[in-house]
């Protein structure tokens, strides 16, 4: 009986002192959650809401931002259960969901913003032609693929992690992403070059097409005149932020599964909430001040 448990459920290890201020955890996160959802949700709804701001930069945003409180919603709920649980436990096939809805949505928000420096270099670079090519249909087809893709890929290495056997059932961890190849009993070669494919697609090759794209938009409203300059600081600033927050971010992601024999308990507890917590009330935070429009009708909203 006790062997079929340990088979079902793995122990959630990275917790620090959960008991002793385990009600404070649980309102701390509960209060980020609702925020999250409330700062993420406003930006959403005004785009929506106001004509002037259905341009595809605007759509992009709004996709972003929705992606911060779907990433949000896969992980809080059952942190605020095991922060209430005497034990913190997860069952094997959710373990494995939860760690492909993580990546497919970090896949897609690099998706997003490779999308959006696309935007950008057409409006800028080109603004002639720029009705013409980021039409209806184009922003439709490029919002699919940027879920689409990651979750085709990222559902191979879910299955693939499944289905192998476990000789470990403690992670590392307050929730399941890539170290929960540490519990397997043989470490997969084929699961792991995989995985540098996956790296490569929805990680580095738009991340390398993103800092081409801004370069290319440097130089040429660098040859311009001052308001091209302008405009391309104002739009874009604001998606380089959050690339490079969401790039460092990721960075510890990829070199925990590394370093975690070396990782203090209570400094890989504070990166991991650094990624929960951090990054989904940087995006609105960002949007909401940088961008012009939104910060506009943001202060409407306020005073009103």
């Amino acid at each position: 009986m006790d062997e079929d448990i340990n088979a079902t459920y793995i122990t959630l290890s990275g917790y620090v002192e959960v008991e002793k201020y385990r009600y404070v955890y649980c309102v701390i996160m509960f209060t980020v959650y609702i925020l999250i959802i409330c700062c993420n949700s406003t930006i959403v709804c005004l785009i929506v809401i106001h004509k002037n701001l259905h341009e595809p930069m605007y759509i992009f945003i709004a996709a972003l931002l929705i992606n911060s409180v779907l990433y949000s919603t896969a992980i809080y709920p059952k942190l605020l259960v095991d922060f209430l649980s005497e034990k913190q436990i997860i069952s094997h096939l959710l373990c494995h969901f939860q760690y492909f809805i993580f990546y497919t949505l970090g896949g897609s928000e690099f998706l997003l913003l490779a999308a959006m420096a696309y935007d950008r270099y057409v409006s800028i670079c080109k603004p002639l032609q720029y009705p013409t090519i980021m039409t209806k249909t184009t922003i439709s087809i490029v919002l699919v693929l940027a879920w689409l893709v990651p979750a085709s890929q990222v559902v191979g290495s879910a299955i693939l992690s499944a289905k192998t056997k476990l000789c470990s059932f403690t992670l590392k961890g307050i929730f399941c992403n890539n170290s929960i190849h540490k519990l397997h009993c043989v470490s997969s070669r084929g699961l792991s070059v995989y995985g540098v494919i996956i790296l490569l697609n929805i990680v580095f090759l738009p991340l390398l097409y993103i800092v081409f794209t801004y370069i290319k938009i440097l130089i040429i409203s660098y040859r311009r005149c001052r308001e091209v300059r302008t405009k391309a600081a104002q739009t874009c600033l604001p998606h380089l932020l959050v690339l490079i927050n969401f790039s460092l971010l990721c960075t510890y992601d990829i070199i925990i599964l590394r370093l975690e024999s070396d990782f203090p308990k209570t400094a890989r507890l504070i990166m991991t909430l650094q990624v929960i917590m951090y990054h989904p009330l940087f995006n609105p935070i960002i949007y909401g001040l940088k961008m012009k429009k939104i910060s506009e009708h943001l202060k409407r909203l306020f005073c009103q």
